[in-house]
């Protein structure tokens, strides 16, 4: 049945080359991808937003407050559950780093069932009120879409990395009805070696999930009133620059304890138990917390500053200026670990939409500080929106993703050089002190990470040694007579043999120069034995050794070929620079190819 399949699916691919240019194809499968997208992105908003509206407004009890305290508890273990039970082949993974990890080094494979377990896990984390954001999962599983739909057709490695990003650009697009900021997304974050024909796919995709995610679920996140800026505001536009900039640093380093402090605890319900508790408890006393936090940006774009306040146990305060201010200040830090705290323990999400809270939660306090203290007079509304825009930037190292995002969602286009400037800012202060974003920070470090700024170590660590091992060789026992294996020496295609001992561990080589000289010239070399021909290698390759350090030995030696041994000390077979240069032009072709 599936060679049926097979067989059929090739008949059409072969019929479809015929009648229609492979740039034509694309746009087409594009558009399919970005429908099936928008409908993903429809369906996830619309499941978790049906959750969390039941749940806080579905029924009524005099002390259900309280249940909050529970609620983010049951969230991630329902999501943990069902990882564990219907996921069992494949792996799951949250966040952008194994999509863009995808892309660098698994052909862009996204395993299938992305594209439904992204959408049930974070409706049910989020739902629940876990503190993060619903446009990583969503940018994964448009990722699958175009990824499946690019396997589906037989599309080459090239070809599937656009459907893919095409998903994901569909995803933002869908997600938060901003096309433009999904076509952005897309090249800034997965395609960063993005060329001009890859622009009209990413577009079709991008604007066709936007209509089909607005038609099933049509409701504006944000409604921003402005007459635009004030010049006399730029200084105080830089100043938050600045302190987005280095919050944005604090974010990266506490995502590190967090992570380190949870990857410790092996048992998952621990997991679940200890990161419920603590998330439970965080959303008590500070609501505001609760699932992705969008409310409480719109009620303070709307003027309504004590609803930073209004629902917590501190809410008989809500008319104290300091105290909103300082409640306020300690929401955006509790924010920040609440996100990493719900995605350690093992729920689904992103730090997409708590970059955006926390940016306009920063912008909030230090416009309405400095209006309340009467320094200047300065619109609150602008600097919460400059502040997301500048968090998104810092935070994810995509400054025109954070630009474009805020100003479609928004509809402040009247905002630009603002926006412009405290995204720019902001972007260089975080990448003074980082190189790569909290996305693409552990794939940098291990050198996973597909970069153009360093081709020749992403190429290198793409090249597995196991692949470059040649085995056909004709392996001599110490301990043998040369005359005994003379025939098989003198037909091999070789010129170099490796020697081994009984127990199969590597002993040395012999080249076939010191046979005919020492072996066949002399008439007395009958007796000779293999070990007294034997030379030791210059040196040897472990399995376990990365690209880099085979180079650094052939180079060391100045040797061509060097012997390629196991952990028991066991000969497997050479490997050649021939081999390695081959497999070299080979992968940076393939990169070369990479979205032309």
């Amino acid at each position: 049945m599936y060679a049926k399949l097979v067989n059929y699916l090739d008949a059409i691919n072969h019929y479809r080359k015929t009648k229609i240019s492979n740039r034509n194809f694309l746009v087409l499968a594009a558009l399919v991808v970005g429908v099936l997208a928008g409908l993903a992105a429809a369906l996830l908003k619309s499941i978790t937003h049906h959750i969390e509206d039941f749940l806080q407004d579905g029924f009524h009890w005099e002390y259900k407050y309280y249940l909050f305290i529970i609620f983010p508890f049951i969230g991630i273990l329902l999501s943990v559950m069902y990882v564990r039970r219907f996921i069992r082949k494949g792996k799951f993974e949250t966040g952008l780093t194994p999509l863009i990890y995808t892309i660098s080094q698994k052909s862009s494979r996204v395993e299938p069932h992305n594209i439904y377990s992204q959408i049930i896990t974070a409706a049910l984390t989020v739902g629940f009120g876990g503190s993060t954001g619903l446009e990583a999962p969503i940018v994964t599983s448009g990722g699958g879409i175009g990824s499946a739909v690019g396997r589906f057709l037989g599309l080459s490695y090239r070809e599937t990395t656009m459907l893919l990003a095409c998903g994901a650009a569909a995803g933002i697009a869908g997600a938060f009805n901003s096309p433009i900021a999904g076509i952005v997304f897309a090249i800034e974050i997965l395609l960063p070696e993005f060329t001009i024909p890859a622009f009209i796919p990413l577009l079709l995709a991008s604007a066709t999930a936007a209509v089909v995610a607005r038609f099933f679920y049509n409701e504006q996140l944000f409604f921003l009133v402005t007459e635009g800026w004030q010049f006399n505001a730029l200084i105080w536009y830089v100043l938050l620059a600045v302190l987005i900039g280095l919050f944005s640093i604090y974010f990266s380093k506490i995502n590190y304890f967090v992570k380190t402090s949870f990857y410790k605890i092996k048992n998952p319900y621990t997991k679940v138990i200890v990161g419920g508790a603590l998330l439970g408890i965080m959303v008590f006393l500070f609501p505001t917390l609760y699932g992705e936090g969008y409310i409480t940006i719109k009620n303070l774009l709307g003027g309504n500053y004590s609803s930073v306040i209004t629902n917590s146990i501190f809410a008989s305060y809500s008319n104290m200026p300091a105290v909103i201010i300082g409640f306020t200040i300690i929401t955006v830090f509790a924010k920040s670990a609440a996100t990493l705290i719900t995605l350690s323990a093992g729920g689904n999400g992103g730090t997409f939409a708590p970059s955006l809270i926390m940016g306009g939660l920063i912008g909030f306090v230090m416009a309405f500080t400095i209006n309340t203290l009467g320094i200047a007079h300065v619109n609150v509304a602008n600097f919460i929106v400059a502040g997301m825009a500048a968090s998104l930037s810092a935070i994810m190292h995509a400054p025109l993703t954070g630009i474009f995002l805020i100003a479609e969602i928004t509809g402040g286009y009247v905002l630009m050089v603002p926006l412009m400037i405290t995204s720019a800012i902001a972007y260089l202060i975080n990448r003074s002190k980082s190189k790569y974003s909290i996305y693409t920070q552990a794939l940098g470090e291990s050198g996973e990470l597909m970069s153009h700024e360093d081709k020749d170590t992403l190429v290198l660590h793409m090249m597995k040694l196991k692949y470059l091992v040649e085995k056909d060789y004709v392996v001599l026992y110490e301990d043998e007579l040369i005359s005994e294996r003379l025939p098989e020496i003198l037909q091999s295609k070789r010129n170099l043999f490796p020697v081994i001992a009984q127990d199969k561990t590597f002993r040395g080589m012999i080249s076939v120069e010191d046979v005919l000289k020492k072996a066949i010239n002399n008439p007395a070399s009958s007796g000779l034995s293999v070990k007294e021909l034997m030379q030791t290698a210059p040196d040897v390759i472990y399995m376990r050794d990365p690209m880099k350090t085979v180079l650094k030995k052939m180079e060391k030696e100045n040797a061509w070929l060097l012997p390629v041994i196991d952990e028991r000390e066991e000969f497997v077979g050479f490997v050649s620079k021939t081999a390695i240069f081959n497999k070299y032009r080979a992968l940076l072709s393939r990169q070369a190819d990479y979205m032309e």
